[in-house]
């Protein structure tokens, strides 16, 4: 007798293999926690029955795509919605009003961390980045039976505080992650980090082959400015290191007008293995290094709305062909944890930037699944994500529309996808079933 995993058949009328044309009257077969077909329904039927293999099929009425990647999030802040009540002026007005609620204690964050996956989960989202700056909260992706990376935060250090006892303390927190997931650590950003970490804690990442994210160009002082004597713009951006500022508040203080895009990259930062959250104060230079690098960016809209931040340069990043993600951010700064209402906010964007290109739904649908999947560096080999496609790992986001029509529906998901997942499975195994479905 056979001891393989039974094989199941999802079919619908509509098929998004992300990494291949759409399908209509579509099928995707799964064995275990791998796909094993992908196709017209009635190809992977007969593909199935000449191989002599059993299997049990389920119909669904909807979308068929691969599960959602949400590239940027904080699970541990589920509870903290009392923040993004309301809207702010800017980071230190949103991050003020953060902190009299982290601050105020009895907090348990692993219970918040475990509801914000399930969210996530009844959103049709099977991975994610997730920043941890708690311990209790490093295992709930792990919990959860979701992929992605939990990376852990390093926040407020100085260079004199900077010593091996805090280098270590990282190393033993990245220890302390469970896996599977992946683990990672995320220097919180350039404004709250001096150079020293800052220029270790990607060697540290690196050391062990883990992925790093960072917060960048995120607040209003981040952007690049005509400085003084020189030492800013695209002439004289070359002349700043040799101040050998201890921090970029330093330089800022001293009227630098260098982006903080710029300034991580000439510590090393960014980087294939790298991925950076927000990405909104970026110039065209600055575009081209995260390119040159390699380096993804998550776009959080509706987070930047809530914080009072301007929006990304979505139509910019398209034109010239940048690798993008979305992210929700944390409850702390966004309405919620439905990837797709990003992904709607970012397609109004896009147009109100002047993006015309009839590709739009298509790049940013990709960008929820396969783009970040390749900001975690999760997109290719064995345990690839965010793609319906032989021996890719068997992460399925099932989705009402009210057509057949493959571009009607695509539009959809993309214009208006949120609150449409009716079903979620992550390695094979179904973890969330709207009712009545």
């Amino acid at each position: 007798m056979s001891t393989d995993p039974a094989i199941v058949v999802y079919s619908s009328p509509l098929v998004f293999p992300v990494t291949s044309p759409r399908i209509t009257d579509g099928a995707v077969a799964v064995q275990g926690d791998r796909i094993l077909h992908v196709g017209d329904r009635r190809w992977v039927r007969e593909a199935l029955a000449a191989r002599g293999a059993a299997y049990t099929e389920e119909r669904w009425d909807g979308v068929i795509a691969p599960g959602l990647v949400n590239a940027h999030t904080h699970l541990q802040y589920t509870h903290m919605a009392e923040v993004a009540a309301r809207n702010y002026t800017g980071f230190d007005d949103w991050g003020d009003a953060f902190d009299v609620v982290y601050d105020r204690g009895g907090h348990d964050w692993g219970a918040a961390a475990a509801a914000g996956a399930k969210l996530s989960l009844s959103a049709g989202v099977t991975a994610a980045a997730d920043v941890v700056t708690d311990r209790e909260a490093l295992s709930a992706l792990h919990d959860a039976g979701m992929h992605g990376i939990a990376y852990w935060e390093v926040y407020g250090k100085s260079n004199e505080d900077w010593d091996e006892a805090a280098r270590e303390e990282v190393r033993e927190q990245l220890r302390r992650i469970p896996t599977p997931p992946g683990a990672g650590v995320s220097p919180h950003a350039p404004y709250s980090l001096e150079v020293q970490p800052l220029l270790e804690l990607p060697d540290i990442v690196r050391e062990e082959g883990l992925r790093l994210h960072i917060h960048l160009a995120e607040a209003h002082m981040e952007r690049e400015f005509d400085g003084i004597d020189g030492y800013a713009g695209p002439g004289g951006h070359g002349e700043w290191p040799e101040l050998e500022a201890d921090s970029f508040r330093a330089l800022r203080s001293h009227g630098i007008g260098v982006s903080s895009t710029q300034f991580v990259d000439h510590l090393g930062v960014l980087g294939p293995d790298c991925h950076i959250a927000h990405g909104v104060y970026v110039s065209a230079e600055d575009r081209a290094l995260l390119r040159a690098r390699g380096t993804s960016v998550a776009l959080c809209p509706r987070s930047n709305e809530v914080i009072g931040l301007d929006m990304p340069p979505v139509a910019a990043y398209l034109r010239e062909g940048n690798q993008i993600a979305v992210g929700t951010d944390s409850l702390s700064s966004s309405p919620s944890l439905d990837l797709l209402a990003d992904v709607a906010t970012l397609y109004k964007v896009a147009r109100a930037q002047g993006y015309r290109g009839d590709d739009l739904h298509q790049r940013l649908f990709g960008a929820a699944t396969l783009g970040g999947a390749a900001a975690l560096g999760l997109h290719v080999g064995k345990g690839r994500l965010g793609q319906l496609g032989v021996g890719a790992v068997a992460d399925l986001a099932f989705f009402a529309v009210g057509t057949t029509d493959p571009d009607v529906a695509l539009a959809e998901l993309v214009e208006d996808g949120a609150g449409r997942a009716r079903r979620t499975i992550v390695d094979g195994v179904e973890r969330f079933r709207a009712p009545g479905v």
